[in-house]
């Protein structure tokens, strides 16, 4: 089964070249493009793709309110756009993953990948602004919640699990996993791990 996927982004030249670069992936298939945000939760309902790539900037209903719509119907939503001004409200209304259009075809794919499986996926300049914005004196400092989402992690866990494990939403799990990442300046799940780790949070 090759990943379907949907592409939402107001400039025909930007769906041509990605529908270009991952449309020849062997287990990928672009089956839908959406020029806003409205007519990508239209074709999100109709396509049932896996993931959509969303662009933010975009007239009508733009990429955050899309997103929010999208949010527990199914497709996970990886962001691709021209700023990493929009971090947090992307990710907190419930997207997987936030590109920047330099990112080269192969760490796009990878990425589509990566935001497939589960994974929540930030360019590097991305993680950057995401750690400024969060507030810096509990920085390092990690809540209970937050403690015991990366313990569940730690032990293997999907975000969907470790929600039903804490009675709490998988977006829930996704916000506190983001705030991980900032307080211990790192950009996945592995890394959280091992740092968690290293500090000696996680042990006993």
């Amino acid at each position: 089964m090759r990943l379907r996927l949907l592409i939402a982004d107001d400039h025909p030249i930007v769906r041509d070249g990605l529908r270009a670069a991952l449309g020849g992936e062997p287990d990928m298939e672009v089956v839908g493009e959406a020029a806003d945000g409205e007519q990508a939760v239209r074709l999100a309902a109709e396509l049932r793709p896996d993931v959509v790539l969303m662009d933010l900037r975009m007239p009508g209903m733009d990429g955050v309110s899309a997103i929010r719509e999208l949010a527990g119907t199914g497709p996970r939503v990886l962001v691709l756009t021209t700023f990493d001004t929009d971090v947090l409200p992307a990710l907190e209304a419930g997207a997987s993953g936030y590109l920047l259009k330099d990112a080269s075809p192969d760490e796009l794919a990878r990425a589509v990948r990566a935001t497939h499986e589960g994974e929540t996926v930030l360019a590097p300049s991305v993680a950057g602004r995401l750690a400024s914005d969060l507030r810096r004196p509990t920085r390092g400092r990690l809540s209970k919640r937050e403690l015991e989402v990366l313990r569940l992690v730690a032990g293997g866990a999907t975000n969907k699990e470790a929600a039903a494990d804490l009675f709490i939403s998988e977006a829930s799990v996704k916000t506190h996993l983001l705030h991980v990442y900032a307080k211990l300046d790192v950009r996945d799940r592995a890394s959280a791990v091992a740092e968690a780790y290293r500090r000696g949070l996680l042990n006993g």
